[in-house]
């Protein structure tokens, strides 16, 4: 089975994971969706997934794209500066 199908978010509006904007509606929606996503039992799953495929839009795993992309550059290797 695949986690997807797990997802506690599977049968929620896919919109909901997709805020606009950064104003109060857009906090409130983000905050919505981390709650579906704190009850997944897929939670880890989703967001390996969302890291490993450079998803950048969108709730996955309970964290925002911003929060992804700092996640990416944490684990991206230092160049060797000599």
């Amino acid at each position: 089975m695949n986690w997807r199908e797990r997802a506690a978010c599977r049968y929620e509006d896919p919109e909901l994971f997709f805020p606009v904007g950064d104003g109060g509606l857009s906090v409130r929606q983000v905050e919505e969706a981390r709650t579906v996503c704190r009850r997944c039992p897929v939670l880890r799953d989703c967001r390996s997934w969302a890291l490993h495929h450079a998803e950048y839009e969108g709730i996955w795993g309970g964290l925002t794209a911003a929060e992804r992309r700092m996640a990416a550059r944490r684990r991206l290797p230092e160049r060797d500066r000599s």
